[in-house]
């Protein structure tokens, strides 16, 4: 697309991998009233239409962040909003909504509910939408508008039957539109998803879109392939959680309240050691970074094997690598680092990984009724409820490339200094155990840290984050690292 009229594009940079950030809490309970916000000055009728239409099952995916939307009781919602380029009209502004929900089935697919509220979702062909204008009066700063707007937008509660999953408005003042806001909620599609929609929107993409979308992948989910798919799935699922050990988390050595608790941690030395980790061990740096992570745990809390499941974005599988939509599941893998150097914790990751790729994907709700099962059958909770998603580009950190080895030597072993570790948000929202989000931020990688303190406290929390650090120093040191000592 590009051009003056690229606001799309500028509001879905601005939220860098939005997919799993935080947001404001909403009910998700269909009908509740709207929160109060910003009034719109002017609503622009955008009339839609696009390829397909139907009604079937929600898609693995679909049904993934759906279970994630109804236990945090929010829409996920993702987007943001970004400043526009000089000459950006309302109509260029309407045309690109229009593009977008013409060209995207999950931009035009709303769910039905039966008398359970057990939900369907139903493409539609055809539609009415509406740009909403927001101005801003003499004395408004335009982009503190775009704020309240987007806080509003985030705030509202999603009518998933009756509402489009995307919202878009203009901040305008003196008669010029100065600010484009997009918000949609998760089951549009997931982080890897946006990213193409961003490439297509830029190219204004004519051509069928793509790949198999959310109602083809459910038709073919329902077919044969796709039940030994899932039959696969389950199986290896099911030797999963046999052998997960009863204590996958420290436990509750310190409950609070709020129970859930939000960290963010900047690390200039784990992002200094993930290169020379990986390319003397030929693993790719996300391996690395998860080998790191699972040696972290069992140092700071002798759990061995680390169950934990990374999150897979399936666009390796036919028909999914140029899909908008939700595709990406969380796999589940165990890794033994015990008796292990730091090295071949990391080469167990990568076999351990492979694995947990091949087999995430499956159905949701087939999952659940597994986990439920084996639960009964060993009279203990076999749930794993430790995540780890790397969205990650994993960029080289700044300079690091013209580094001589005794520089980088020097480097490794000060960085920490330079570490930061901070409690960002303590709220009752239910959420996972333990969720860990790798992204980049412009001095290098930054990890999101969310806790349960029922199962992590605060304390083991930080004290996970320092030994991640530490062992990532420590193993682009000096080869043979131990996994399981501190030295």
């Amino acid at each position: 697309m590009g051009g003056q009229d690229g606001g799309q594009v500028a509001a879905a940079e601005a939220t860098g991998h939005a997919a799993g950030q935080a947001a404001t809490p909403e009910a998700t309970r269909r009908g509740a009233a709207r929160a109060a916000g910003p009034e719109a000055t002017e609503r622009v009728a955008v009339d839609f239409a696009g390829e397909g239409a139907g009604v079937d099952e929600m898609s693995w995916g679909m049904w993934e962040i759906w279970h994630a939307m109804q236990g945090q009781r929010s829409a996920l919602p993702i987007g943001g909003r970004a400043p526009l380029e000089a000459g950006t009209t309302l109509a260029g502004l309407a045309e690109e909504l229009r593009y977008l929900m013409g060209r995207f089935p999950s931009m035009r697919t709303r769910l039905r509910f039966d008398d359970r509220g057990r939900p369907t979702q139903q493409l539609f062909a055809t539609g009415r939408t509406v740009l909403e204008v927001y101005d801003a009066a003499d004395g408004d700063d335009p982009d503190d508008v775009a704020a309240a707007v987007e806080d509003h937008y985030r705030r509202t509660v999603f009518d998933y039957a009756d509402d489009w999953p995307v919202r878009m408005g203009a901040v305008r003042k003196h008669g010029r539109p100065t600010h484009l806001v997009t918000v949609m909620h998760h089951l549009v599609t997931d982080a890897l998803g946006g990213a193409l929609m961003l490439r297509e929107v830029r190219a204004r993409q004519t051509a069928p879109a793509a790949g198999l979308q959310q109602l083809d992948q459910a038709r073919w989910q329902r077919s044969p392939a796709g039940q030994r798919q899932n039959d696969r799935a389950l199986r290896y699922w099911e030797s999963v959680l046999r052998a997960v050990p009863a204590r996958q988390l420290p436990g509750p050595s310190d409950p609070r309240s709020p129970r859930h608790w939000d960290a963010d941690f900047r690390s200039p030395a784990l992002t200094a050691a993930l290169p020379v980790i990986a390319g003397r061990t030929g693993a790719a740096m996300t391996t690395v970074l998860l080998a790191l992570f699972a040696v972290a745990l069992h140092r700071t809390t002798g759990i061995n094997p680390v169950a934990v499941r990374p999150v897979v974005n399936n666009r390796f599988r036919p028909g999914l690598a140029d899909v908008v939509c939700m595709v990406a599941q969380a796999g589940g893998c165990l890794l033994d680092v015990e008796d292990a150097t730091v090295e071949e914790a990391v080469q167990r990751a990568g076999s351990a990984t492979l694995s947990a790729y091949k087999h995430a994907y499956f159905h949701p709700e087939r999952l659940r009724e597994l986990t439920a099962r084996v639960s009964r059958e060993r009279g203990e909770d076999v749930e794993v409820g430790c995540f780890f998603n790397d969205r990650s580009a994993h960029l080289p950190p700044p300079d690091g490339q013209d580094m001589t080895a005794e520089q980088l030597a020097r480097t490794l072993r000060t960085a920490p200094a330079g570490s930061t570790f901070t409690w960002t948000a303590r709220h009752d929202i239910p959420a996972e155990r333990l969720f860990v989000t790798a992204e980049d931020v412009p001095e290098g990688l930054r990890l999101e840290i969310r806790i349960d303190t029922h199962f992590i406290s605060p304390a083991e929390a930080e004290a996970l984050a320092r030994a991640w650090e530490a062992v990532a120093v420590e193993a682009a040191l000096a080869p043979a690292v131990p996994a399981g000592t501190g030295r």
